[in-house]
């Protein structure tokens, strides 16, 4: 298929990308580009689909569209749905924006999402180790797999604590986040002092919150876990600027957009070394790394990095002088934007 020169794309995002009450990294990475292109000179039609209904919502909301649209997919609403994807495909100038594999973390959701990835004119991921990850699980051209990493904004430097002890661990409390690795870990320090504020959604696995919040009862640190549910904006800049360190125990990643807030804020991080962590965490000029990666799914490694990171004011400080420097090397959403606009003109 051939088109003209393109002005115009449809983004197709998941019902509710802006209710303050379910902020995601997806999210707010749909509506930072969004925002963004339009900026850039893009006229940007979004189309807001509901999960619950799909694949009938998105069928409909493709098939309402003229033949030759550049319509830009997020993957959270593509990548299950080939029967909506599939039959547009040929007539639509299709690009699935990705920001998790389904498939990394479901095995037996691959055959459906190579199919939509297959038929589409291109993907977007939001990291190398994702586009690594798709070339080598779906042996897809890799001319058509592309990355846009997420921006972030530069804060003011938090001034931290002189004894390191103010922990901050930010993302929806579930199992995959893994704040139940955290909490174990944590229940092995009970002689050091910190105290640990957990930071997001609490409503999309009750039992997890609950079993977490028993689990530290149990271990005698439920005085010093604060979980506060999700924060943004000024709420959320408070909770990065009030803490030493960003503690990640995630059992998946792409790429990890908390870690790049930390470290815009000149946080250093102790985080588990999945998916594309260690692209978000990356490396100084004078590469020195700005925190501290263990083996996923390791609670005593985890709590071995913390208790280094508690006990050694020396080590501190060279993490948080490596974050500072990291920090003034961080590219802004504007970047992101440009990113993806290059690749939508492309197609």
């Amino acid at each position: 298929m051939t088109a003209g020169p393109v002005t115009w794309v449809h983004v197709v995002v998941p019902e509710g990308i802006d209710d303050p009450a379910r902020p995601s990294g997806g999210n707010a990475y749909d509506r930072r580009v969004c925002d963004g292109l339009a900026r850039l000179g893009w006229r940007v039609h979004e189309h807001g689909v509901a999960v619950t209904r799909l694949p009938g919502d998105l069928a409909r909301t493709l098939g309402a569209l003229p033949d030759l649209e550049l319509v830009l997919v997020d993957g959270l609403v593509a990548s299950a749905w080939p029967e909506a994807i599939i039959p547009e495909a040929d007539r639509l100038r299709v690009v699935v924006l990705l920001h998790m594999p389904l498939g990394a973390g479901t095995p037996q959701a691959r055959p459906r999402e190579r199919a939509v990835l297959s038929a589409a004119a291109a993907v977007v991921t939001t990291s190398r180790w994702a586009r690594d990850w798709l070339l080598d699980t779906y042996t897809l051209p890799a001319e058509r797999v592309h990355v846009a990493q997420p921006g972030v904004e530069i804060a003011d430097l938090a001034p931290g604590t002189p004894t390191g002890g103010e922990l901050v661990c930010v993302g929806a409390v579930t199992g995959i986040k893994g704040q139940d690795l955290l909490v174990a870990a944590l229940a092995t320090l009970g002689d050091l002092h910190w105290r640990c504020t957990c930071v997001g959604a609490l409503d999309l696995e009750p039992d997890f919150v609950a079993g977490l919040r028993d689990r530290a009862t149990a271990s005698g640190i439920d005085d010093r876990l604060v979980v506060t549910g999700p924060l943004r904006d000024d709420d959320l800049a408070a909770a990065y600027a009030g803490a030493d360190v960003l503690v990640s125990a995630s059992r998946a990643e792409t790429y990890g957009m908390v870690v790049t807030e930390a470290l815009a804020r000149g946080l250093p991080v102790v985080a588990t070394n999945v998916g594309g962590v260690h692209e978000a965490l990356g490396r100084t000029l004078d590469d020195r790394t700005p925190g501290l990666l263990v083996p996923p799914g390791d609670s005593s490694a985890l709590a071995t990095a913390l208790r280094r990171w508690l006990t050694d004011p020396g080590e501190r400080e060279r993490l948080r002088k490596a974050a500072e420097a990291r920090r003034l090397d961080l590219s802004g959403w504007d970047h992101t934007s440009q990113r993806l606009g290059a690749v939508l003109g492309v197609y």
